[in-house]
């Protein structure tokens, strides 16, 4: 449940969200909240942050996608990004990074996923090499559905390195800086109608200095999922968001609507329904909830397993409340003046990304309840 901080941090939120509206622009919003403090509230107070955590940050992109102007970066540049090097940076890393996370003034992107590797971390081919005579990282792979690299100062690129003792491949995590010689971005052509584009990403032999990479060269797992978490929490709420945005409209709509001298919300055949919506909802953020209070608490195992649970209960939340509000407007769930059509791609989105529906069943069924690993 929300604490009275909560409370007045999602109330200000939703104040904000509904000032900027559903039509206005990205990159004013991320500026704007930037300077209310908005993004950076999961952030060190030393580093110009919150102090808070991602329960405070899940608050903060919930009602901003109940206002109908979710931030995606939110869930890549301070949930992860962010969070990453406040915990495992240099103090240099920190010093040059968090201030800007912090404020919006600069955007960071995060780069795992490539084309045949998918769900399977540990088949990542980007690798990294030490040269020998300069102590530089050199990184060669290729990424794809990276999002927002074209407006990002950097890509926190997860590449896999050699280890000396036993040969083997650990992954680890690498500040690439834009416009590094050797990294290109290629931009995906998405049916997906968002501000935030999707990008191909190739690195030919770029070279980094050693302080490019975060945190300690043996520990890159535990760094590793320490981004992800926040990244299915983000995503929950991502989900959470749009969905009760969604339900809002519908509502609305069903209040008003007439038909045969009665709103069409008294009929059970559509009120029932939201009802449901409603419910499924409510039951996923409490669930994000708690993923977001053990992971702030530092229980890590703990957290994995909540996130990903709350992860896939918002996902399905958010496709079943917009088919229903959809249905519910009929004819003018699909019109561009209410805005509902575009969000019955966008809500695949959160089934989908950043890990499939079906990977999370994988985890449960294996982690959770002890059955056979079948993958």
């Amino acid at each position: 449940m929300d604490t009275e901080h909560h409370k007045a941090l999602r109330e200000a939120v939703a104040a904000f969200g509904k000032r900027h509206g559903r039509a206005g622009d990205t990159q004013q919003l991320w500026t704007d909240a930037g300077k209310l403090g908005y993004l950076g509230v999961n952030l060190p107070e030393e580093h110009g942050g919150g102090g808070g955590g991602i329960s405070e940050l899940s608050i903060v992109l919930e009602e901003l996608g109940a206002a109908g102007c979710p931030l995606l970066m939110l869930v890549v540049s301070p949930a992860i990004c962010g969070t990453v090097i406040s915990r495992f940076g240099t103090d240099a890393q920190k010093q040059q990074w968090l201030p800007g996370l912090a404020d919006g003034t600069r955007i960071m992107a995060f780069g795992i996923t490539e084309p045949d590797a998918g769900s399977n971390s540990h088949r990542i081919t980007t690798t990294a090499r030490r040269d020998q005579d300069t102590g530089d990282w050199i990184l060669k792979g290729r990424k794809v559905f990276i999002s927002g690299v074209d407006i990002a100062d950097a890509t926190l690129i997860v590449g896999r390195t050699e280890d000396a003792r036993t040969g083997r491949l650990k992954p680890c995590l690498f500040i690439v800086p834009r416009e590094a010689p050797g990294f290109t971005r290629h931009p995906i052509d998405m049916e997906l109608n968002a501000a935030e584009k999707q990008f191909e990403l190739t690195l030919d032999d770029v070279r980094l200095p050693a302080d490019a990479l975060v945190g300690d060269e043996d520990a890159g797992l535990l760094q590793l999922f320490a981004g992800l978490n926040p990244e299915r929490i983000m995503t929950a709420a991502f989900a959470i968001g749009m969905g009760r945005h969604a339900l809002a409209k519908a509502v609305e709509y069903a209040r008003d609507r007439t038909v045969w001298n009665t709103p069409i919300g008294a009929h059970q055949a559509i009120a029932h329904p939201l009802a449901q919506a409603h419910i499924d909802l409510e039951l996923a953020r409490l669930m994000m909830q708690r993923a977001a209070s053990l992971y702030d608490a530092g229980d890590d195992t703990g957290a994995g397993e909540a996130a990903n649970m709350a992860k896939y209960a918002a996902g399905e939340a958010c496709v079943k409340a917009v088919d229903q509000a959809v249905h519910t407007l009929g004819g003018n769930g699909l019109t561009r003046e209410y805005g509902l059509a575009r969000l019955t791609t966008a809500a695949r989105v959160a089934r989908i990304a950043p890990v499939s529906r079906e990977m999370i069943l994988n985890y449960v069924s294996h982690q959770t309840l002890g059955l056979p690993k079948s993958y």
